[in-house]
């Protein structure tokens, strides 16, 4: 007889501990190669932006799908990572006002930590951003795809999982701030601990909202408009 999908409370792991040291393991790996190839990893021409979002884009869906995966092992559902809250599209638009507002204050966090490191954007930061309609439109895919997959990656599943393993919830925000800004090698140092604090907040938000949904919002249009932005004046 098939076992039914059956939810777990938040103290309880959603998949086996040797699946998340394989996810940190992935993570690292590809932000260890970021950085040596002084960009997001490409299949083809590694100077076209466009082939660098398709195959950036093609990795984070493919990453969730390995925690998926992980988590049929328990016999959990995608949804456990999502939050309480998510089927209740009445709350979309506050949701989506607390992520703009979200934004809004971590502007000012992040412009704090960035003017106290003194971090400019390096290289590979500037490579990236998008110039063309073309790779605008690209692009907005990819922050599509980094709102949705990243939250769910490690607000989620990394969250959730630290949360469970080390018995507390701030261990859990902490620790997958780390990582997330980790997997931002390409970055450099100094961006990678502004993420780092970034990624953080991120977790507070999905801890006080237990939601994703706000987060995603907030990611979307960070990516979105930082990018678009920076592309277009940022030499």
């Amino acid at each position: 007889m098939a076992t039914a999908m059956i939810p777990q409370p938040e103290n309880h792991a959603v998949a086996p501990a040797w699946h998340t040291v394989l996810v940190v393991l992935i993570m690292l790996g590809l932000s260890w190669l970021s950085a040596y190839s002084q960009g997001l990893p490409s299949v083809g021409n590694t100077h076209n932006r466009i082939s660098r979002y398709i195959t950036s884009t093609v990795m984070e869906w493919l990453i969730l799908g390995f925690i998926w995966l992980g988590l049929r092992l328990r016999k959990q559902r995608m949804r456990v990572l999502l939050g309480e809250s998510w089927g209740d599209i009445r709350q979309i638009p506050r949701d989506f006002g607390i992520g703009v507002l979200f934004l809004i204050i971590s502007y000012f966090v992040l412009g704090l930590v960035s003017h106290l490191l003194k971090a400019a954007p390096n290289a590979a930061i500037r490579n990236l951003l998008p110039r063309t309609p073309a790779e605008i439109a690209v692009y907005a895919l990819l922050t599509v795809t980094a709102g949705i997959c990243e939250e769910m990656i490690f607000r989620g599943y990394l969250q959730r999982q630290f949360s469970f393993f080390f018995h507390s919830a701030t261990a859990g925000v902490v620790l997958q701030g780390i990582m997330f800004g980790a997997a931002h090698g390409y970055q450099g140092p100094k961006f990678m601990l502004i993420i780092v604090v970034f990624g953080m907040m991120f977790g507070m938000l999905a801890q006080s909202r237990r939601s994703l949904r706000p987060g995603m919002f907030a990611h979307f249009l960070q990516d979105l408009i930082t990018g678009i932005a920076a592309g277009r004046f940022m030499k």
